[in-house]
């Protein structure tokens, strides 16, 4: 149960990395829209190598399927954020709460790296359910309110209804695998 509980705990630094860095000192630390750009390109990522690590490691069809899924949707949205700040002329700004994703990432992949078969499929879905959880709730409460400019606002924006569909596909997998 111990490495269940570590992996969900760490989707959960997300969400905790931003609200701890944005709500603890709320006055003193706010996110500029550079910031916002490289957590959002940090996060997708994130998820792309959790995925690519399910695609070589699976053998069920339906979690090789969501994981080509969650590959091509997270590449889509970083494709979609590279070209705004091309055209805004704005360089993604690396920041405490991006190293902070990065550091947890390292330590979920390896955990789920060392896992196997069933006890993988499961590992990797229970993380996509917290992680994708985190994700929503940081963009909505976070990265949107402090997003300056009104098309990376609306990017974030439209990227919330693929996150809650990616969560209600992992909630459905999820149960299935049980």
């Amino acid at each position: 149960m111990k490495p269940i509980k570590n992996l969900i705990l760490a989707a959960g630094a997300f969400a905790g990395a931003i609200l701890l860095s944005s709500n603890a000192n709320a006055q003193s630390t706010k996110l500029n829209d550079a910031q916002i750009a490289h957590v959002a390109v940090t996060a997708n990522q994130i998820d792309i190598n959790y995925a690519k690590i399910a695609e070589s490691k699976t053998k069920n069809p339906q979690v090789l399927k969501f994981a080509k899924t969650m590959a091509t949707d997270h590449s889509a949205i970083i494709g979609m954020a590279t070209k705004l700040v091309t055209k805004l002329k704005v360089t993604p700004e690396d920041n405490a709460v991006s190293k902070s994703l990065n550091a947890q990432a390292e330590k979920t992949k390896k955990d789920l790296k060392s896992k196997k078969g069933k006890a993988f499929d499961k590992a990797y879905v229970d993380n996509e359910v917290a992680y994708h959880t985190a994700v929503i709730s940081a963009v909505e409460t976070v990265l949107i309110p402090q997003a300056q400019n009104a098309e990376l606002k609306a990017l974030l924006q439209s990227a919330v209804p693929l996150f809650k569909e990616h969560l209600e596909h992992a909630k459905m997998l999820q149960k299935s695998l049980k």
